[in-house]
């Protein structure tokens, strides 16, 4: 019997006006012929808004989507959705595949936005506050990571005037514009950081996928771990998907037809033994 099909993507962003996903039905191909799927963190953001009502209608709806959709799914937490579930790592294909969102690769989450050095010292305070007997040192890092990501509020995300997303836009993350730096050292970066933290908290992970920085790609490292970043439902760069079966993982684009995301082309396959 082949084995069933598991499909990751990350960074949907529903509800935030740079996502291309104004409905959840567009997704709805994605998990068609699929025997799991797993959402690699900020498929929305449930951080604290200005609009509750909408941040808990938005999730209501997230999850009535992907349950009427039959194929059981994973949520893994992301700097915009730290609370959505208890899986903030996650191993699959026999640990040889390691998924995590990517903010961790980060000591300020996002060191391109403009409240990075603050983020820094409530990460660096709510670590120092866990006893280092309670648990292993990975787990108290996404601890205290998730505990500070979820009172940092929405911003710009919860807009729903054009204009003024895109004044926040900048406002947040690119002005002044030596923030373009940042996010440009983000990406470069990424994939030496990547691979480092698989190296260090589960050697036996050949393969690492990530989101979080919008940028996707497939970069092989000196380490031999592979880095995935699987990019986003946004523009300009759009994203990338992961499908594993058997002995295989393969990379695809993520298309839009018609109104609906469908898996593309393929990018690479891979094989995990």
């Amino acid at each position: 019997m082949d084995a069933p099909l598991i499909r990751i993507f990350s960074d949907v962003h529903y509800g935030d006006l740079s996502s291309r996903v104004q409905r959840l039905d567009q997704l709805a191909p994605l998990a068609r012929e699929t025997g799991a799927l797993v959402v690699n963190g900020d498929l929305l953001d449930t951080r604290p808004g200005p609009d509750p009502r909408r941040t808990r209608d938005d999730w209501a709806a997230v999850t009535a989507f992907f349950a009427r959709s039959g194929v059981p799914t994973t949520f893994v937490t992301g700097n915009h959705d730290p609370d959505i579930s208890s899986h903030h790592v996650l191993e699959l294909a026999d640990r040889r595949v390691l998924l995590t969102h990517g903010d961790i690769l980060f000591d300020a989450i996002v060191p391109w936005g403009r409240d990075a050095a603050t983020i820094r010292r409530m990460i660096r305070a709510a670590f120092a506050a866990i006893p280092e007997a309670s648990a292993p040192l990975l787990e108290r890092r996404l601890a205290a990571l998730r505990q500070v990501a979820a009172v940092i509020p929405q911003r710009h995300q919860s807009e729903r005037s054009l204009a003024k997303y895109l004044w926040g836009l900048a406002s947040d993350t690119l002005w002044p514009p030596h923030r373009a730096l940042h996010v440009l050292r983000a990406w470069r970066e990424l994939p030496t950081r990547a691979a480092a933290f698989a190296q260090a908290h589960r050697p036996e992970a050949r393969f690492i996928l990530v989101g979080h920085t919008h940028r996707p790609g497939l970069w092989r490292t000196p380490s031999g771990v592979v880095v995935i970043n699987t990019g986003s439902f946004g523009r300009p760069f759009g994203g990338l998907l992961a499908e594993l079966t058997g002995d295989t993982l393969r990379v695809r684009r993520i298309a839009l037809r018609g109104g609906q995301f469908h898996p593309g082309e393929k990018v690479a396959e891979l094989p995990l033994a």
